[in-house]
């Protein structure tokens, strides 16, 4: 008997906590929603300006970026994300310039550092605040920035300049050659100056080296005949 009370209490028990879960689980079920209700909800989703979610190249209405393939977002970038690639053009006035090729970025490996932004010279990165990046495959996550065709340069070669005119030229060059005799007859007057100098001071050191022995050989002439008087006189005595 105690059993059968046992049995239907706990079954009493379980349909309470049955109609307790419904209860909530219908409350909330008519609650207004306060979650983001994403993807229906794309057109009005606020996302800030400073959120970083991919790394692109800022084109101007022409269809121009400012990249110039210096390469430090590539030095600068801690894990190996950019992958440059350059090559040389012909300009219209036959000078050779250094241009971008490819601008490849590994969005899968971004540590979205922002250095890259922060060190470009040229100020031609940014990142945007496009956080819809999910791909199925990790080759996706590869992404060519400059995929922009580039756009025709129309501007004309630069006008070469006027040729100088020959009288001009012919001054000029007159002038350079009287300037360079006269440098030169100032470097030969220099060293006739000191080669004269030379054997002038030669001549006055061989003067002063014999005017010491001369006077010498004076005192010693003078000290003979006072020796010869002095043998004489002991001569005598």
């Amino acid at each position: 008997m105690s059993s059968i009370k046992e049995y239907f209490s706990e079954v009493g028990k379980g349909l309470k906590s049955l109609v307790t879960g419904m209860a909530v689980t219908g409350k909330e079920f008519v609650t207004p929603k306060v979650t983001e209700q994403y993807p229906e909800n794309r057109a009005t989703l606020n996302i800030a300006d400073r959120f970083r979610a991919e790394l692109t190249l800022k084109y101007d209405a022409q269809g121009h970026h400012k990249c110039i393939a210096c390469g430090i977002c590539q030095m600068n970038c801690p894990n190996g994300t950019i992958q440059l690639t350059t090559k040389m053009v012909e300009l219209p006035d036959g000078k050779k310039k250094r241009k971008l090729d490819k601008y490849m970025y590994d969005l899968g490996s971004c540590t979205f550092c922002m250095l890259c932004v922060t060190t470009c010279p040229q100020d031609a990165l940014e990142f945007t605040n496009d956080f819809e990046q999910a791909t199925f495959t990790r080759g996706a996550l590869i992404k060519q920035l400059n995929y922009r065709p580039e756009p025709k340069d129309d501007s004309p070669a630069p006008a070469p300049k006027p040729a100088m005119d020959p009288e001009k030229l012919a001054k000029i060059k007159a002038e350079a050659l009287a300037k360079a005799a006269k440098i030169k007859a100032e470097k030969e007057a220099a060293a006739k100056a000191a080669a004269a100098q030379t054997p002038a001071a030669a001549e006055s050191k061989t003067e002063s080296t014999e005017k010491p022995a001369q006077a010498s050989g004076v005192a010693t002439q003078d000290a003979k005949p006072a020796t010869e008087n002095t043998k004489e006189e002991n001569k005598e005595n």
